[in-house]
């Protein structure tokens, strides 16, 4: 009962909004959900260490079914590269799996840098850059791709999102149009959240010091008040996604991730 009642808020708000921008931005919510549960269960009394192992893992498993919702909403529209899926997916897969164990293996104050100093770059270019998207993106050879699917998909696993934060970059920076890059991310969400949540699951087995209804780095009752308002918040925020302008989409996905990295960047600095 003390676990709910310290967490409920955090994750009621953190689902509404995580939901929202999931479909808003492609990013599977997690960029919003890991930094509140990161806050939520800071103030439980476990130990700082693993705060941040089960932010990712429960923060991957509420992936799995918002970015469910998300990617159909976009389907709808026509906003997913079917095509880019089947080439990137298997990549992606793997980086998750070695992301995964990397992140359950690894100091919570590292997981913490890396996931502050990529939403900075990330948030840089966005708002930063204002590419045109051409009829004919760019592309690469298919090791390359590989190599590109491979490092998304381990940074975004060890930072708990659903690969928006590294894909929709990327993709607008390859010319695609930025509403394309946010479908097709959407769907790669799932790809990511799936095995991302059943490593965190597997290396967090045994693990003493855990919050109570943990199954190894996922918490099962945080997941369960968050993925009821993520899926329905997702719809709200592909309608948004169609409707504003690309510019004013950019902005407001730059702005968030430096907002994010700016507080992620001060529990480090507290850490010290």
């Amino acid at each position: 009962m003390d676990l709910l009642m310290t967490i409920a808020g955090p994750a009621i708000a953190a689902g509404i909004a995580g939901g929202v921008l999931a479909g808003l931005l492609g990013v599977g919510g997690g960029i919003i959900i890991v930094p509140a549960l990161y806050f939520a269960l800071s103030l439980t009394g476990m130990d700082p260490a693993l705060v941040m192992q089960v932010s990712v893992g429960t923060s991957l498993a509420t992936i799995v079914f918002t970015s469910l919702s998300s990617a159909w909403g976009h389907h709808k529209r026509g906003a997913i590269d079917f095509a880019l899926l089947r080439l990137w997916g298997p990549a992606i897969l793997v980086g998750v799996v070695v992301g995964g164990i990397i992140g359950g293996l690894v100091s919570g104050l590292f997981l913490v840098g890396v996931f502050a100093v990529t939403a900075l770059l990330v948030a840089a270019d966005m708002i930063l850059r204002n590419p045109t998207h051409s009829p004919t993106p760019r592309s690469f050879s298919k090791p390359v791709w590989a190599t590109l699917g491979v490092m998304a998909g381990a940074i975004s696993a060890m930072m708990g999102i659903g690969g928006g934060s590294v894909c929709v970059p990327l993709l607008s920076l390859l010319g695609y149009d930025i509403r394309k890059a946010v479908g097709t991310s959407a769907a790669i969400g799932f790809i990511i959240g799936l095995p991302g949540a059943i490593t965190y699951m597997l290396t967090g087995l045994g693990q003493e010091g855990l919050p109570p209804f943990s199954l190894g780095y996922v918490n099962l009752l945080a997941a369960a008040l968050i993925i009821p308002l993520t899926i329905p918040f997702a719809r709200v925020g592909v309608a948004l996604a169609h409707r504003i302008p690309r510019r004013t989409l950019r902005l407001s996905f730059g702005l968030f991730l430096l907002i994010t990295a700016i507080r992620m960047i001060g529990d480090l600095a507290a850490a010290f």
